[in-house]
């Protein structure tokens, strides 16, 4: 997935803290109210009255659309309920045992830790972030020239799988939605879809590598992961 930019600069005020809030919502989060709230939180941090924020949550089965997505890619459109997301990039894919974050911060703001000032560098440290994160359970996560988002080798057989996606949009220089860790969905619901426009390679998760992990775990891995890539203290 890419990134659906509308751009303004601004100041930030004095006032808001340099810290970033750190919430993860309880059960499954419908998708309309994901959006509703990341708008809302995008224009309270514009204005100065809020903090900046990773939100993590899951959500029920579901198929969401970017700007670029194809109506061909949607394979079984009566499947699951599909939204137009607004961000960047093409179809994906959210449900059960999948933690997705939604990061929303003010990519203006200078505070001496290295803030990503434009889209590009921003998405790449959303790789990094992650690729940190896999790190902790042992599993290499890798970048591909032309494709956002975070793929697992397998050398031996010679194949690969996407094992997370992003997908941003930034408004006001303010981003928002953000990325998809696999940590144990059902793989199948996948196939609705021709996931991010990728005929050729298929998605994988930490419970298809053979790795246990519980949802706690890889949230602590991403928040363990974040101050070194972000420089921000998830408060």
């Amino acid at each position: 997935m890419t990134a659906q930019a509308s751009m303004t600069q601004h100041e930030t005020p004095a006032h808001v803290s340099t810290d970033v809030a750190w919430r993860i919502a309880e059960g499954l989060t419908p998708y309309p109210q994901a959006l509703a709230a990341m708008r809302a939180r995008v224009e309270a941090i514009h204005a100065g009255t809020a903090d900046e924020l990773v939100w993590l949550v899951e959500h029920p089965p579901l198929y969401t659309a970017g700007t670029s997505a194809k109506p061909a890619d949607l394979r079984e459109p009566d499947r699951f309920p599909t939204y137009a997301a607004g961000r960047g990039g093409q179809w994906t894919y959210h449900g059960p045992g999948q933690r997705t974050a939604y990061v929303m911060l003010d990519l203006a703001r200078q505070h001496g830790q290295q803030r990503p000032r434009d889209v590009h560098s921003y998405i790449t440290a959303l790789e990094e972030w992650l690729i940190r994160a896999l790190d902790r359970f042992d599993v290499r996560g890798e970048r591909r020239e032309g494709r956002v988002g975070i793929w697992v080798a397998d050398r031996a057989a010679g194949t690969e799988a996407k094992i997370a996606a992003i997908g941003v949009r930034v408004t006001h220089w303010v981003s928002w939605h953000g990325v998809a860790l696999n940590v144990a969905p059902d793989l199948r619901h996948f196939s609705g879809i021709v996931p991010c426009g990728i005929r050729e390679h298929g998605v994988t998760s930490l419970h298809a590598l053979g790795i246990p992990a519980t949802m706690a775990e890889a949230e602590a891995a991403l928040r363990a992961a974040w101050a070194e890539v972000f420089g921000a203290r998830p408060a």
